[in-house]
């Protein structure tokens, strides 16, 4: 049913958000006339790595010099368009692709980097390190999920990946309703980069 559900709403949502896919376009371009998609490798069910797609919402070369970082709230390396798609999470559009293509679902922990880092107290480190990173492989990644929604962006990754554990354990279609609405008013409210509540 899951992957049905996630073929339908993903469809339609491909052919309600074109004028919308037109609009962001534009207004990438015309900030600084660069690439409009960034495609960057994820990591996926039981490891599999895939490609994502998403509209760019930081300057060119933005991981020259720090390697993968997640951003944060106020992060330098975010334009001014990637600023408004960020909170909105409209970069993350495109990713209907992958959820089309069954690299992704709906609903299900947010899909990470290889090699990406964490910083806490200074200190750079893997995320493959922190406790829980293997336990929220077992689920196909997803657009959102009990961590993004529930979380502030900022949240730690271990306390994120405890969420995401507990997802994959009493996961159902009726919870990934009620995280796909609120995951809609998040959207309304412009709260998804915000290090406070999100709902």
């Amino acid at each position: 049913m899951k992957r049905s559900f996630d073929i339908l709403l993903s469809s339609a949502g491909l052919l309600i958000s074109t004028p919308v896919w037109i609009i962001i376009m534009l207004a990438i371009k015309l900030e600084d006339g660069g690439p409009v998609f960034y495609l960057q490798e994820r990591v996926g069910k039981h490891c599999k790595i895939f490609r994502v797609i998403k509209f760019r919402s930081m300057i060119l070369n933005a991981e020259k010099e720090s390697g993968p970082i997640q951003a944060t709230e106020h992060d330098p390396r975010v334009t001014r368009i990637g600023r408004i798609l960020r909170k909105t999470a409209m970069d993350e559009l495109p990713q209907l692709v992958n959820i089309w293509k069954g690299d992704m679902s709906f609903v299900g922990p947010r899909a990470l980097r290889p090699e990406e880092k964490e910083i806490k107290a200074g200190v750079s480190f893997r995320i493959e390190e922190v406790p829980g990173y293997e336990k929220r492989l077992a689920a196909t990644p997803g657009l959102t999920g009990l961590a993004q929604v529930y979380l502030p962006a900022d949240a730690p990754r271990r306390q994120k990946f405890r969420y995401d554990a507990l997802y994959v354990k009493n996961r159902s279609f009726c919870l990934d309703l009620k995280l796909i609405s609120l995951s809609f008013w998040i959207t309304f409210k412009g709260k998804w980069e915000s290090s406070g509540k999100k709902i």
